[in-house]
């Protein structure tokens, strides 16, 4: 099971990487197909793989408190 995901969300130009084993979050200078992935996002495109829940909310207080705001 992965251990490790990749995180872009809409406004933020920068992906991160976050470590779930290790409890961090890093910022992520993609490269390769990551980089091509990155740009196609940037412009509006969505890409998923291994993944099979991710909501954004607006802040952590929302998260803890079981709610998926819009």
């Amino acid at each position: 099971m992965a251990k490790v995901v990749i995180i872009g969300i809409p406004g933020e130009a920068g992906l991160w990487l976050a470590d779930l084993g290790a409890g961090t979050v890093k910022p992520l200078n993609p490269t390769g197909d990551l980089g091509t992935a990155n740009d196609l996002r940037k412009a509006g495109g969505t890409f998923v793989k291994g993944v099979d829940l991710a909501v954004a909310v607006s802040s952590a207080q929302v998260a803890l408190s079981g709610h998926v705001d819009g």
